[in-house]
């Protein structure tokens, strides 16, 4: 006669199995229906098209529709919550930035989701560049000038911002020091009022993002010092990287991560790194970042992303305490 034991041994063997046969039978049908592609900005802007552009290339891959969701608001926190919270089966991604991932975690005295743990990197997929412009008839045309000018301005030369802690506000930061200089913010309800009341004059310098500031440029409204990234931006190849330019190890760029819930299995994750890596290398995906500015990037595997995050919230950590920004919201 089967005992207990023997009966419960056998039954916990056989739930083993067929759980471990149940793991790579699910991540072989990934994904099994439609798969929500939230951007947590609003619609048109340049996060909201790169992730319709790669939502159309996996759709293709997957057999399965990619669908953008916006969810904007508080900084990116509102979409990245609700991905966080929702189920870890791969069904729901985000395409985060490095406000989403590395820089809230400093701004936000309480923040409703944990970065390194309520959610999973997939793939690094794409760098954000900004200009550094002037109004051209401010008498800057280098970083040397510029530095000049803010020493020699009583009270700070005043700088355009899209609000305290944005990423205008952080990349001029890491600037005043580096050149040891006190630039005073003027914070807008975004870049674009920003960069207007640059070509007007009301501010005379500031960060905007390459997409929106270089038209200005190329229309002779605003004069460009350096674009923030250490590689030059094919779209404007004369352009010469602040590293180049007087600001020796200056590098930033917003970028953007596909990222999952917090406990996503590991082989749905590899498999959608897989695909991304594959799709970003496609020459037309290549040329039309390159035509808007965005630099591609060739993201490692998903464990290294998560040693990339941790270390970009260390070091935006200490711009966002230097700025005073810290805890602000």
């Amino acid at each position: 006669m089967r005992t207990i034991m023997q009966t419960l041994l056998r039954a916990t063997i056989v739930g083993l199995t067929l759980a471990a046969l149940h793991q790579p039978a699910q991540t072989q049908g990934y994904p099994s229906r439609a798969v929500s592609f939230v951007v947590p900005y609003a619609a048109g802007g340049t996060t909201d098209t790169m992730a319709r552009m790669l939502g159309s290339k996996l759709e293709k891959r997957f057999g399965q529709p990619f669908v953008v969701e916006n969810k904007p608001g508080a900084a990116s926190s509102i979409g990245a919550t609700y991905v966080a919270k929702a189920a870890p089966d791969g069904h729901t991604v985000l395409l985060a930035t490095s406000t989403t991932m590395a820089i809230n975690v400093s701004i936000y005295k309480k923040l409703a989701y944990d970065p390194t743990k309520d959610l999973t990197p997939v793939a690094l997929v794409a760098g954000i560049p900004f200009l550094l412009v002037v109004n051209p008839a401010t008498p800057v045309h280098s970083i040397a000038d510029l530095v000049k000018l803010a020493k020699e301005q009583k009270g700070g030369l005043p700088f355009g911002s899209n609000g305290h802690g944005g990423a205008g506000h952080l990349n001029m930061a890491m600037l005043n020091t580096m050149t040891d200089t006190e630039m005073t913010q003027v914070p807008y309800k975004g870049l674009s009022p920003a960069l207007n009341d640059t070509v007007a004059g009301h501010v005379k310098v500031m960060f905007g993002d390459f997409s929106t500031a270089y038209p200005l440029v190329k229309a002779g409204k605003l004069r460009a010092i350096g674009v923030s990234t250490r590689q030059r931006v094919a779209a404007a190849p004369e352009i010469p990287p602040l590293n180049e330019a007087g600001l020796p190890g200056y590098d930033v760029s917003s970028w953007q991560m596909v990222v999952a819930p917090g406990g996503t299995p590991k082989e749905i994750v590899a498999k959608l790194n897989a695909e991304l890596r594959a799709l970003l290398s496609e020459p037309d995906i290549v040329a039309d970042f390159n035509k808007r500015g965005i630099i591609p990037l060739v993201s490692g595997p998903p464990e290294e992303l998560q040693a990339f995050v941790k270390s970009e919230v260390v070091r935006w950590g200490a711009v966002v305490k230097k700025a005073g920004a810290a805890g602000v919201q």
